[in-house]
């Protein structure tokens, strides 16, 4: 039996064997990912209210789509996102990029370094928020401190003002997640051939034309993937912020994600937030294609 199970085995081509083994992770994927996607978007739909499953559930069409489309709320919350978005990926853009040309040049310690540098992406985004929501308590808080070593501030409270709360974030996205840019771009200054390098050195081309010119148009596709990454991210951040500033003070630092999580299991407005939830998809779904399409342009030429 045992021989005619591996002389079929061996009868087929190396494109059903593939299928064989990849079939029962695609199935499993397929139940996690497409289901429930399939299932929000029927919600969305619809009146459902999760807290009142005995009560009828009325098809309702684009209502809940026209609803939170003219909500002035809504654009508000997508505004403050955008805004974290764009900060925290410019600041992660430069000191990656600065970082991974600092550690690709060999020096003493060089792996410790980069060990260090690398640790806090490794940490839990909850557990970040914590830890810096006591870096930024005023009595206490060593990020007070530091403060009040330069300039007397007195009780200097950052996640208290709605000015500088927005900032804190994008601190400390930046402190945990600037590691991850940077490892990225290191790989991509670490593919770049000696001999490019060494034909300008020829040319005489100083250290500033070999950057414009050679280093930055290689690394360049590595760090537009690594923010498309963080982008994607970022858009959807939720548990750090939670834990740091809850959306406040107000709704100054209340990104569409926290808003979301409101709608749908504070007010349980389960179809209202289905809704909700597949207009954020279908923003980061577009604004990616869009990205990608730019950045292969980029890379191309």
């Amino acid at each position: 039996m045992k021989n005619k199970i591996i002389h079929k085995a061996k009868g087929l081509s190396d494109r059903a064997v593939a299928w064989i083994f990849i079939t029962p992770t695609l199935l499993l994927l397929l139940a996690i990912n497409i289901y429930p996607l399939i299932y929000a978007i029927s919600m969305s739909f619809t009146n459902f209210y999760a807290n009142k499953l005995g009560k009828e559930i009325k098809w309702v069409g684009l209502k809940n789509y026209a609803k939170i489309l003219g909500k002035e709320a809504i654009w508000e919350r997508m505004q403050i996102t955008a805004s974290f978005m764009f900060w925290t990926l410019l600041l992660q853009a430069i000191i990656g990029l600065s970082l991974a040309l600092l550690l690709n040049k060999k020096f003493k310690g060089n792996e410790l370094l980069t060990t260090l540098i690398v640790l806090p992406m490794m940490l839990s985004p909850a557990v970040v928020g914590v830890f810096w929501t006591y870096l930024y308590n005023p009595q206490v808080g060593l990020f007070n401190y530091i403060v009040n070593f330069f300039y007397d501030f007195g009780s200097f409270d950052m996640i208290g003002s709605s000015t500088l709360a927005p900032w804190a974030i994008v601190i400390v996205d930046t402190w945990m997640w600037t590691p991850f840019t940077m490892l990225i771009c290191l790989a991509g200054l670490r593919s770049i051939p000696n001999y490019l390098y060494e034909a300008a050195e020829v040319d005489r081309a100083n250290r500033l034309q070999q950057f414009i010119y050679i280093t930055l148009p290689s690394v360049l596709p590595f760090l537009l993937l690594a923010l498309l990454f963080r982008g994607i991210e970022n858009f959807k951040m939720f548990d750090m912020v939670v834990e740091l500033t809850s959306g406040g003070p107000g709704s100054a630092t209340e990104l569409a994600s926290i808003q979301l999580k409101r709608e749908a299991f504070e007010k349980w407005k389960t179809g209202y937030s289905s809704a909700y939830a597949v207009i954020l998809f279908v923003t980061i779904f577009g604004f990616g294609n869009v990205y990608v399409k730019v950045m292969n342009k980029i890379k191309d030429r």
